[in-house]
């Protein structure tokens, strides 16, 4: 190893990532939602708003999450009265979701709130390059 902690990249993003997982865990408490209650929240909300009415394995594609700890936090949302999951009558074993008129309502707040936490966190830098750098990470080397 050369050089200081502060010099290894994969070091630098690990505590970026710690701190605005803070920021946003902050930002949602008030809600009373955890950060992947709230993504897959927001991704069946946004899915419904687009006239669709996606499965389980849908809306963890959209988040990229995976599928069986999706279904364990969509049964948790359920519970809370945000989304509900109804068998697909044309494959028995996959549920079909819809935010209820309550995930409906906290759906765009808790967006609203996980912007604002993202603008304060990525402000140092602009969002053009912020938004830049993230996309060619996030996609597989080739």
């Amino acid at each position: 190893m050369s050089g200081t902690p502060a010099d290894s990249p994969g070091f630098l993003l690990w505590h970026t990532t710690l701190r605005w997982q803070r920021e946003i865990a902050a930002a949602l408490g008030p809600l009373q939602l955890t950060h992947v209650q709230f993504v897959l929240l927001a991704c069946t909300w946004w899915l419904n708003s687009q006239g669709q009415q996606p499965n389980q394995l849908a809306v963890a594609t959209q988040a990229g999450t995976d599928v069986k700890m999706t279904s364990q936090v969509l049964r948790t949302l359920e519970a809370k009265g945000l989304v509900r999951r109804e068998t697909d009558p044309a494959d028995t074993r996959a549920k079909l979701l819809q935010v209820t008129e309550a995930g409906a309502d906290l759906a765009p707040r808790a967006i609203a709130a996980v912007e604002q936490a993202d603008a304060r966190f990525f402000a140092p830098v602009p969002r053009a390059d912020t938004l830049t750098l993230l996309r060619r990470l996030a996609r597989p080397h080739e």
